[in-house]
């Protein structure tokens, strides 16, 4: 039976993710129905957390509109995520920056890493 479902999930997964980590700024291009249309919409904002592992994983990403911190959740591989494009890299010391959530301003700002 575990055989099974890891064919199933395999077959889900996509090639070219994405090659980004937590605490890194991104782009999420996202598709969006609207009726019968469909458009991509998109997403800046800093990863707070990646979890999970193989067709399950999915990674969270927080920015802050109109003074209001919006949080979304989206799966790595679901089809509805167009691209995930890095904006700058981040230089962080955990695998989880919830303690963002209760920062505003400065104090919410990543370090950029310089390579």
């Amino acid at each position: 039976m575990n055989e099974i479902i890891r064919e199933i999930e395999a077959a889900q997964l996509k090639e070219n993710v994405g090659d980004f980590h937590v605490g890194d700024t991104v782009k999420v291009y996202g598709k969006i129905k609207e009726g019968n249309r469909e458009r991509i919409q998109v997403f800046e904002g800093t990863v707070l957390k990646i979890q999970g592992g193989s067709s399950r994983a999915t990674f969270t990403v927080r920015k802050v509109s109109n003074g209001v911190g919006v949080e979304k959740t989206w799966p790595m591989h679901s089809p509805n995520v167009e691209k995930v494009e890095v904006v700058r890299r981040g230089k962080v010391r955990r695998a989880k920056l919830n303690y963002l959530r209760d920062r505003v301003g400065k104090k919410a700002k990543v370090k950029e890493l310089v390579r």
